[in-house]
């Protein structure tokens, strides 16, 4: 090699492995400070954007989890409310058995009426309870539902039951006769609109629909999709419902649609013309129970909790008015049901029991709620796991394999560093030539 001293052809090469050796060196540098082996784009295109799209997604995911995590414990804000309101129905319900029994004085009674009104205001209160300023069961957040009328079947009267059905003919489940005779009386007592009504007539040759029209005037009437089949009715979503076992049964309806409308309690037995009470008459009677619930109109304003990283994939929950009005327990002029008398508290236990069965129904929804997002706050976690798995094999370094090109890559960089020094001294060879 020809000796020269303008180009340096030694030191240039050495110069441009010092180069690369430094971009190593730097990069290695990068990673194994960052922990990552792919820190821009420019490391690796394609496993960049892979990684960022999974990123997106595991952020999505967690956010998802707190979401359903969020909706839990608002769902256990509504449901602490439903289950005191439940604890308060079984006391009324103590106490209106109580007050039904006739040991009681007038003043009992008026003593017990006291605190039943004191714990249907509390029921209210119950209903107003709220989570982050938002209202859960006052009715605010029912699922879209049309006007309704209360509707209360009877399953424990012959399948062959029908408004036209005289009272005399009635018969029990298993066609036993209910030996109803025409000297009988009938008493008819119910709960509209937080007020009780009863009244009594004799059974003479009078059909069902007959009695129960005259003792309601009209309030209460049989429906006339029922009787000789299991249709009970359509409910507030337009589905339509049937009786439990699939049988015919004989079904009452309100006249009047919606809450104000609405019956909170059916009773009605027979007693002979001496007074004494028809057991097993009763039995079968006193078995009307709500099937269909009376609501007024609403918008489907259910609570909606996105639980998921996708468009609408979310939870819906509707959440029932668990005011004492809904329950049939108040009237729109603040009147409750009252146990004043024998008969009205005897009407009243009917009306506690369907407000009951409301209740459970709701605390059921909520309850049904509260473990499917605890299911689905699992899954999330689990997505979130697996794609935080997938993205650290593309992005994540090999901390013992960046350090061992650290270590080659500085080792790389300080021998060019020398072997430039040298090749630099090369050219100073040149002045030999001139001494």
């Amino acid at each position: 090699m020809a000796m020269v001293v303008k180009n340096n052809m030694s030191a240039i090469n050495t110069l441009n492995t010092l180069n690369k050796n430094t971009n190593a060196l730097k990069k290695s540098l990068e990673k194994v400070s960052s922990g990552m082996k792919i820190n821009s784009a420019a490391d690796d295109a394609s496993g960049y954007a892979i990684s960022e799209r999974m990123r997106v997604q595991i952020r999505s995911l967690d956010q998802a989890n707190q979401n359903a995590q969020n909706g839990g414990s608002m769902m256990k804000v509504a449901e602490g409310a439903v289950s005191s309101t439940v604890e308060i129905l079984k006391t009324l319900k103590e106490k209106a058995v109580s007050a039904a029994n006739d040991t009681n004085t007038d003043s009992d009674r008026a003593t017990i009426q006291k605190e039943l009104d004191q714990s249907i205001d509390q029921i209210n209160d119950n209903a107003n309870v709220t989570f982050n300023g938002k209202y859960l069961v006052d009715g605010s957040h029912n699922k879209k539902t049309t006007n309704t009328t209360t509707r209360m079947t009877n399953q424990s009267l012959s399948t062959a039951t029908v408004g036209t059905t005289a009272l005399t003919q009635l018969a029990a489940r298993n066609g036993d006769s209910l030996n109803i005779h025409s000297t009988d009386m009938v008493t008819v007592s119910y709960v509209k609109d937080g007020k009780t009504y009863t009244s009594s007539m004799q059974v003479s040759s009078n059909n069902l629909q007959t009695v129960v029209s005259a003792l309601t005037s009209g309030a209460i009437q049989i429906a006339a999709t029922t009787g000789t089949t299991s249709t009970i009715g359509v409910d507030g979503s337009g589905n339509k419902v049937y009786t439990a076992s699939g049988q015919n049964a004989v079904t009452l309806t309100s006249q009047t649609a919606g809450i104000t409308g609405q019956i909170a309690g059916f009773t009605m037995y027979i007693t002979d013309n001496k007074g004494n009470v028809n057991k097993s008459a009763n039995a079968s009677l006193d078995a009307f129970e709500e099937s269909i619930r009376a609501q007024n109109e609403s918008k489907d304003n259910s609570i909606v909790l996105q639980v998921g990283t996708k468009a609408a994939q979310s939870i819906k929950v509707g959440l029932t008015d668990m005011k004492a009005t809904a329950l049939g327990l108040q009237g729109m002029d603040g009147s409750t049901i009252s146990v004043a008398t024998q008969e009205k508290a005897n009407a009243a236990i009917n009306a506690l029991d369907a407000a009951i069965q409301k209740a459970l129904d709701q605390q059921t929804t909520i309850g049904a709620a509260e473990s499917r997002l605890e299911y689905t706050q699992a899954n999330l976690t689990t997505a979130s796991e697996n794609v935080t798995s997938a993205e650290s094999v593309i992005r994540d370094a090999d901390m013992a394999k960046e350090m061992t090109n650290y270590t080659k890559n500085n080792v790389l960089l300080q021998a060019a560093q020398s072997m430039l020094s040298q090749a630099n001294q090369s050219s100073s060879n040149v002045l030999s030539l001139l001494q």
